[in-house]
């Protein structure tokens, strides 16, 4: 007899009934729907016999029962039965004699059953021809007695059978229905009863199963207008606690189970022609519980119910069930790249999730693939089916609809569908097409300098200072007294130390081979370590390229027209994406300061945004405002506090000096150094702040000294001989006081009357020298008190010998900006630097 079943269609269970009526007799007729079945059968007794079991799917070879013959006839007749085979059975099938000496060695009545042959013949591929040997002499043997008789289980369905399978399947149902006959057996009965019968000895405490079902019932009713009406609808003249217990007795009927795990089988998969409604359902759940059991004690997560977003469609043998009760393998790819593989999108998505939201993604893409892929014709999971079969009381529908936007946003294969509807499908949307045309970029030609544009775009537009973007060298950097804003390549990865940092200082405080006479006025800006601007601009660059390959017609038949209409803004969306990721990566902006031990001070610009009311550059300066590294503007007071000790005596600051204290560090920076100095010198002379001076002449006084008057800014220039003078300074000299007058020598006698000296009379002279060591602040005064004596004399020599100790990484720039002073002064080739 050949059973004929579809898959789960009740051949298992029917096995074990014939198993139990051989082995039993006359004692199974206690059993339930047993006497039925005899009175129906027209028999008197229930006969019994010697039983052999060959289950496919758990059969290997053993010790005694080493291949399927000998087990067999082990088990009808023991030992007698191996010996009944001969000894050539262990390596070859045997005949039918052998096999009718086995059955006249049981001595009884005999009957075989055979389930799961193709999982056998599967697993043990090397003996398959062996053992279509060993049914063909079996069916014949079997034909040739009246106490024997075999039944073999076949499945009907071919939805889950490979080539090979199917081959076997032909090979063996031609051998087999030579002799037998066919007997269709289903089991289909109401599912939900089925289900409790057959999936559970004990369902647990009813008082924890009443609960369960009442809290669920609860958070459904207070979100009724939010969930799918066939669920929560009730009589209206019902009252609000029937309408609760109502509720709750459609949850506690499916318990263990959500009521939307049960019903989505009927609801949508039960017009598909591969479902079998009963036993498919089985199949499925059998291993659905057998899983997450397991996954009960792996991870913290458990749920109070099983819902649909907890099936493990991670586990081959489990998703290989439900594509083949879908009859539909090519979800494959779409399950394994957005819902459950290693590298799924929801897994992604669902890294920083924890507690009742943890893997919420992979929970709304699974269920989106079990309410989106029945037989129905709007095959759409919408919201409201989401959020029954996932809600629960701590998870609220709108984690549940958030989840399912980014979900889909992120997915290759789940597309929206209406205003309130997902559904997954084999076919990808253009996101897929985006991802593989994004793979296929080439770094040199096209990733780099579309990096690279896009950076110096963003840097430059609107910008108020000067930007100089990826220099390859310092020697390709000005040295100039404006500020300016250096854009490092996106290559390089501002960590805070390493090579970059060196490279950096270098080429702060030099310029090809000569030191910076402005490194203050150098403003660097570099990325922060990470692929996210680099991602983003591949990710415009695809999506660009898929449109225009649409606009050309190469693109586009394949998807929806949903998918078409979104494509410009997709685009659109890339490039503002874009952008950000220039504010976000570029987050690193690196000044000149004396103060560190390299000469460089990094502030953190912090996390930004691309907008329309702001800059780069003009976040670039906001930062260095508020870390007081930068200033638009300088006040009287601020230069007050800040005038050099040495000049304190004489008052006179020189504008040379004064605009170079604010581009080497000494002084905070200006974004526009000349213009700001000139305008506020003016300002400072008009309101009697300071008086502005210039034409030193040897008696420390000044050709032109201007004080609380109006003075054009043509006058402020940035010489040596132009000097800023503190107001103390400026009040003395505009009053007219005389400066102090140099020595008077003896007059000369008249031309007529000289006489000359005596024959033999030298001039007696006497040299002196000052030697010592003067403090630095005494400077000036030294100068203004002691060279006026010393002009009364002859032949005056001065010399000078200065030392100082700076750290390393600044003496080339001092070293520099006393050169240039030198050389302001006429002086460059009279006194040397060493």
């Amino acid at each position: 007899m050949t059973l004929i079943t579809q898959f789960g269609g009740g051949k298992t269970h029917t096995l074990t009934t014939l198993y139990h009526l051989a082995t039993q007799g006359n004692a199974a007729a206690g059993y339930d729907g047993v006497a039925d079945l005899v009175r129906e059968a027209g028999v008197g007794s229930i006969p019994k016999a010697r039983v052999a079991v060959f289950v496919g799917n758990a059969w290997d070879p053993q010790p005694g029962r080493e291949t399927p013959w000998i087990d067999i006839a082990r088990q009808l007749a023991g030992d007698k039965g191996v010996e009944a085979l001969g000894p050539a059975a262990r390596t070859t099938p045997p005949g039918t004699e052998s096999i009718a000496r086995v059955f006249q060695a049981a001595d009884a009545p005999v009957l075989l059953l055979f389930d799961e042959v193709l999982n056998f013949l599967n697993r043990h591929r090397g003996s398959a021809e062996f053992f279509l040997a060993f049914i063909q002499n079996l069916t014949v043997a079997t034909t040739g007695t009246t106490r024997g008789a075999a039944v073999i289980s076949l499945p009907r369905s071919q939805v889950e059978m490979t080539e090979w399978d199917q081959q076997w399947q032909d090979r063996i149902s031609k051998v087999v229905r030579r002799v037998a006959k066919d007997l269709i057996a289903n089991d289909e009965t109401e599912i939900s009863e089925v289900i409790r019968r057959r999936l559970f000895e004990d369902l647990g405490s009813e008082r924890v199963r009443r609960n369960v079902a009442t809290a669920f019932a609860d958070w459904c009713f207070e979100r009724r207008a939010q969930l799918p009406p066939e669920w929560t609808a009730v009589d209206t003249a019902a009252t609000e606690t029937k309408a609760r217990e109502f509720l709750r007795s459609r949850f506690e009927a499916c318990y263990p189970f959500h009521p939307a795990t049960l019903s989505v089988f009927q609801r949508k998969w039960q017009a598909l022609p591969q479902y079998q409604q009963t036993r498919g359902t089985l199949a499925m759940l059998a291993q659905w519980i057998s899983i997450a059991a397991q996954e009960g004690y792996r991870k913290a997560r458990t749920e109070p119910l099983i819902t649909l977003g907890s099936a493990p469609l991670d586990e081959p043998g489990f998703r290989g069930v439900v594509l083949g009760q879908l009859g539909e393998s090519r979800l494959v790819a779409a399950i394994d790249t957005d819902i459950a593989g290693e590298q799924a999108h929801s897994k992604a998505l669902d890294a920083d999730t924890k507690g009742p939201l943890r893997d919420i993604h992979r929970r709304v893409g699974t269920a989106i693939l079990f309410e989106s892929s029945g037989g129905q014709t709007d095959k759409v999971a919408h919201l409201p089916e989401l959020r029954f079969a996932l809600g629960e009381p701590e998870v609220d529908t709108t984690s549940i609809d958030n989840a399912a936007s980014a979900l889909e946003d992120r997915s290759y294969f789940i597309r929206k569908a209406g205003s309130d509807g997902f559904r997954i499908g084999y076919q990808p949307t253009m996101k897929k097409v985006v991802s593989d045309r994004r793979a296929s970029l080439d770094e040199a030609t096209e990733v780099k300098p579309s990096l690279r544009r896009i950076v110096d775009d963003e840097f430059r537009r609107g910008a108020s200072i000067p930007v100089i973007s990826f220099a390859r060298d310092g020697a390709e950097i000005p040295d100039t007294p404006r500020l300016t804003l250096l854009v490092a390549d996106p290559e390089l990865e501002w960590s805070g130390g390493g090579s970059l940092r060196v490279q950096v200082a270098e080429w702060t405080r030099q310029r090809g081979t000569s030191p910076r006479l402005y490194p203050g006025a150098l403003v660097w800006c570099l990325k922060k370590p990470g692929r996210d601007l680099r991602d983003k601009v591949e990710l415009m660059l695809a999506w660009k390229r898929v449109a225009r390959e649409v606009a050309e017609g190469t693109l586009g038949g394949e998807f929806d027209r949903s998918d078409r209409a979104d494509l410009q803004s997709k685009v659109k969306d890339s490039e503002v994406a874009a952008k950000d990721g220039v504010w976000g990566d570029y987050r690193f902006a690196v000044v000149a300061d004396g103060q560190e031990t390299d000469g460089l001070k990094a502030i953190d610009l912090g996390a930004g945004h691309s907008s329309s009311g702001e800059t780069l550059c003009g976040r670039v300066i906001a930062a260095l405002t508020s870390e007081a590294l930068l200033n638009e503007s300088v006040g009287a007071g601020y230069v007050e506090r800040n005038w050099p000790p040495a000049l304190k005596e004489s008052g006179a600051w020189p504008l040379t000096s004064l605009r170079q204290s604010f581009l080497n560090g000494s002084l905070t920076r200006l974004v526009h150094p000349d213009a700001t100095l000139r305008d506020k010198v003016v300002e400072f002379v008009n309101r009697g702040d300071f008086g502005l001076a210039s034409g030193r002449k040897p008696d420390d006084s000044y050709e032109r000294v201007w004080f609380k008057e109006p003075v054009g800014t043509e006058e402020v220039a940035f010489e040596a001989d132009v000097f800023l003078l503190r107001k103390n300074v400026a009040q003395a000299l505009r009053a007219g006081g005389p400066p102090e007058p140099l020595p008077t020598l003896p007059p000369a006698p008249d031309a007529g009357t000289a006489s000359a000296p005596e024959p033999g009379k030298d001039v007696s002279t006497t040299t002196l020298r000052l030697v010592g060591t003067v403090p630095a602040e005494l400077w000036n005064r030294l100068g203004t008190k002691i060279l006026p004596k010393l002009r009364s004399g002859s032949d005056l020599k001065v010399g000078v010998d200065f030392s100082v100790t700076v750290s390393s990484a600044n003496a080339a720039i001092l070293a520099a900006e006393l050169r240039q002073v030198l050389k302001e002064l006429g002086l460059d080739d009279a006194v040397r630097v060493e």
